[in-house]
Formats: structure tokens, sequence, C-alpha cells
């Protein structure tokens, strides 16, 4: 308690400073991985990708990125054992993430795509193993988190598969395909429509004090209203610009049809930079909230408090920065070095990734958006054969994502002891 009165501000300061740190990492890495396939696929230019993600990257991270936060924040160290020294939760939060971005900023020098929430995860779970105890962990839900990494890429895979045996069966195997195409795109575009809707109704809006249990139905009830309608108005206004497309020679070539889906490409980037801003920006803002509300109730652990503007606004900030800075690397490895990508299948693979992070950010669950997009890539490169996979790129992914959990917590435990020696 002491220390939190004595150096309170000091502390504050340094959670700012790493949690926006932090966040830029995410963007320099992992929000390239959301725009990977966009870029790759060349339905957006680099430029084009940044001006998508900061609209909808902010917008995710600020409606939508609440629920995931309350995870990461209060969900993997057990509070109960910090009541009486609140100051090791500030350490160890701030450690964490120092650790996590420091890490982020190495490998998104060297362009490798690892898991911000891998980072993030294994410094807080190093730190509070090794400079508390043990028992500090709640290790049930590190359990389901560490689940959650193998089950949202193979989750993700399957759906991406699905999507593109789907625009096979309904539009790539006709003679008429491009007439197809704009028929079935405005109801796949409805569906990243309703998408987003749903998620933001649902889990997001609480912390600027919106609630949606409005008129006679159950909140679910009026949110699925809400969003159908939402989606219709995405899909109107897909199907303007899809009749404004310009047909090159014979009407259902494959340059055509793709261009059709360069379209619902745009849709889907926005549908991925929001899902990923409403999960991953719990990364940077969940340990930073952690700190503000432990310091400004004067040293309480687990003080319930709704989540300040300002937090979700940093953490937002830093991502938009590191991305248009740095995530050009990233954006190179995922994007053309796993699988050949155009825009019908960017488009499989792009959807099914939002979908799967949208429900994991809706539960709660703070999933590996890296893994979710690399799954839902190679779910789209398998629907044409394993010949069509760069198996040397993702061996060398794979083992990224093996050395990051380490990499992040072991950083975690040299920095809390350093944070420890100094204010301690």
């Amino acid at each position: 308690m002491e220390i939190i009165a004595t150096h309170g501000f000091v502390l504050l300061a340094l959670a700012c400073a790493f949690g926006l740190f932090m966040a830029w990492g995410i963007g320099a890495n992992d929000v390239a991985n959301a725009m990977g396939t966009s870029v790759g696929s060349r339905a957006l230019t680099l430029k084009q990708a940044i001006l998508v993600a900061a609209i909808f990257e902010f917008a995710g991270a600020y409606l939508a990125g609440g629920e995931v936060t309350s995870t990461i924040r209060k969900g993997i160290i057990d509070p109960a054992i910090l009541v009486d020294s609140p100051e090791l939760l500030v350490f160890g939060m701030l450690s964490a993430l120092l650790a996590a971005a420091t890490w982020l900023l190495i490998a998104s020098i060297r362009g490798w795509p690892v898991s911000t929430t891998h980072s993030i995860v294994g410094a807080i779970v190093g730190f509070a193993a090794v400079g508390i105890s043990v028992d500090a962990v709640a290790w049930g839900k590190v359990g389901t988190i560490a689940a959650s990494w193998i089950v949202s890429p193979l989750l993700a895979g399957s759906m991406s598969f699905a999507l593109f045996i789907s625009v096979k069966n309904l539009i790539l195997d006709h003679d008429n395909t491009f007439e197809r195409a704009r028929q079935y795109v405005p109801v796949y575009m409805w569906m990243v429509g309703f998408m987003i809707s749903m998620v933001t109704l649902l889990k997001g809006l609480k912390h600027i004090g919106i609630d949606f249990d409005v008129g006679m139905g159950s909140k679910f009830t009026n949110a699925m209203v809400v969003s159908a309608a939402v989606g219709l108005v995405v899909a109107a206004i897909g199907a303007v610009f899809l009749r404004r497309i310009k047909v090159a020679g014979d009407m259902n070539s494959v340059e055509n049809v793709e261009k059709v889906f360069g379209i619902l490409m745009i849709f889907t980037a926005c549908a991925m930079a929001f899902a990923h801003g409403s999960n991953d920006v719990a990364n940077a803002v969940g340990p930073l909230a952690a700190v503000v509300n432990t310091v400004q109730s004067g040293g309480v652990v687990g003080a319930k408090s709704i989540m300040p503007w300002w937090v979700l606004g940093i953490g937002a900030l830093g991502i938009l920065t590191g991305l248009a800075t740095y995530g050009w690397r990233v954006i190179q490895t995922i994007g053309r070095k796993i699988t050949e990508l155009t825009p019908s299948r960017g488009f499989a693979a792009e959807l099914a990734a939002a979908s799967t992070v949208v429900l994991a950010s809706a539960t709660g669950l703070p999933i590996s958006t890296t893994h979710t997009l690399v799954g839902a890539v190679l779910g789209v490169g398998l629907a044409r054969g394993v010949e069509a996979l760069h198996l040397p790129t993702i061996g060398a992914i794979i083992t990224s994502w093996v050395v990051t959990l380490p990499a992040g917590a072991g950083l975690a435990v040299v920095f809390f002891y350093v944070l420890s020696a100094i204010f301690g």
C-alpha cells in the first residue's frame, strides 16, 4: 500500500508508456496478420489496408474491446492472493507489458508473425509463477486459453474451407460465373454486417455506458433484429459497388469474377480489422487497466470499476501507429508466403478468421488472432490440395509460435525483479 501511495503517479506513467509500446507491437505484428490476406490477394494496397485498419481497428477496440480485457486483467491471476501485496500485481503487470512488447519488437523487425496473445499470457504466467507463487496463477483459465490456441485455428480453418467450397459450388463451378457472383456475394456481405453488429451490441458499448436492453424482447433478440437490418444495409451498399464494376473482355473470365470478390474483400477486411481490434486490444490494455484500477483505488486488488475510455484509446492509438510504421514486414509473410491468395480465396480466409475472433471476443476468450488467421489461410489452401501450401514457411511460423511463450515468460521474470528492486 505504501509503495503505491508513494509512487502512484510514476507507476501510472510507466503503465501508460509500456501499454502504448505493447499496442505498437500489436499493430506492427498482429494487425499486419489481419491485413495480410487483403494485401496478399491484391484486393487492397498497403496504404488502403492501413486506412481500413485505422478506422475499424479503433472502432473494434473502443466499442467491443471490454469483454476480453476483463479476462486478461482479472482471469489469469487470482486476485485474492495479492490482497496484502498489491504492489506485486502492479510490478507484474508492468513487467508483462514490457516483456511482451520487447519480444514483439524483435519479431516484427525480423518479419516473424508471432502471437501477441501468447506473448502477454506467457509473460503474466511467468512473472506470477516465479515472482509471486505458483498458486497465484488461475491454471484452469490458462488451460482454457491454451486449448483455444489449438481449437481456434482448427475452427477457422474448417470455416474457411467450408466458405471457399460454398463459393466454388455456388459461383465458380458454373458457366455464368460473373452474374452468379453478383447474385450471391451480397449474401456474404450481409454475413459481415450481421457479425460485426452482433458483437458490438451484445458485448461492446458497456464501458461507455450504453446498454442494449430496450423494447419488449430480450437483449439477444433485439440485437438479432438490429443486426439483421445492419446486414441488409451493408449488403445494399455492396450491391451498389458491384453494379459499378467495369467488365473487360469475356464477362465470365477469372479476372472479372475476381473483381467481384475484390469488392467483397473490402468488406471482409473491415470485419477482420474490427474483430482483431475487439479481441487483441486486451493484450495491451488488460494489464494496463489492472495497474490503473489498483493504483487509483489506493491498492485495492480486484476493485471493480468501469474501463476508463482513455485506456482503450491508448491501445487503439498504439495499434494504428505500429501498423503504419512497421506492419509491412509481417504483411509480406502472411499475405504471400503461405499460399497463393486471390480475392475469392482471401475472402473465405478473412471472413472465417473474423467470425472466429468475434465469437471468441463475445465469450471473453483471448484467442490468438495469428493462429486463427493462419489456420484460415491453411484451410483455403487445403481446399486446393496440400501442394498449394508452402510448407517451409508454415514450419517457420509454427517454430516462432513455440518460441514466443517462453520468451515472454523469461523476459517478464527479469523485468519483474528489476522493477521490484527499483521500487521495493
